[in-house]
This record gives C-alpha cells, structure tokens and sequence, in this order.
C-alpha cells in the first residue's frame, strides 16, 4: 500500500505589488515594530522583508524624499523654501539654477 501526503496552505510563490512590500517594510521600520510578528502576520519570513527593504535602499540613493506644505507666510520674493532636517532654504525667484543647485548640493544631511 502507497501513501500520499498533501502539504495545504498557502501558495508558496505570492507576488507581492510594490504598495504591499512599501508598507510591510514601513510597519517594521515604525518604534516599537516587532519584525517577526509582522512577518507573521503577513505569513511570509523575516528575512524577506529585510531583503526587500535593502533593495529599497538601494533604488532610493541618490534621491530624497520631498513634502510639499504651503508656507502660511512666504516671505517676499521666496519662490521656493526647502526643509532639511537641520536647515531651510529660501530660493528668490530670479535665483540662477546654477547657484540653487551648488547651494543644495552643499548642504550636508
């Protein structure tokens, strides 16, 4: 006599969209987020949501991300205010794009 076993659960091959990978990778990046339980929750490894966070890393270098708020008193003549961590910068509208670029690319995070 043969026995058969069949193994149910989940599809082991999932595709995952970019939205679900950006928000798993968020959950664990959160104070106090418990990376395994996530995994868990997600039913997938987590090593996989650390893979998938080191390739976002790595597709971002290079980039910043950029808030946009309306400024409730620009100052006269501001075309543009950017934010950092630690400084912000008033660009005039008649500022040359050379010198705006030399400036922020000054400015060290």
């Amino acid at each position: 006599m043969s026995q058969i076993t069949v193994i149910s659960g989940p599809e082991r091959r999932r595709v995952w969209t970019d939205q679900q990978k950006r928000e798993l990778v968020a959950a664990v990046s959160a104070p106090g987020a418990n990376v395994a339980e996530i995994a868990r929750r997600a039913d997938l490894r987590p090593n996989q949501i650390y893979r998938w966070r080191r390739q976002m890393e790595q597709a971002a270098q290079g980039f910043a991300e950029v808030q946009v708020h309306p400024d409730p008193a620009p100052a006269i003549g501001t075309a543009i205010t950017v934010e950092f961590e630690r400084a912000i910068v008033r660009i005039p509208a008649g500022a040359s794009p050379g010198l705006v670029s030399a400036v922020l690319r000054s400015i060290k995070p």
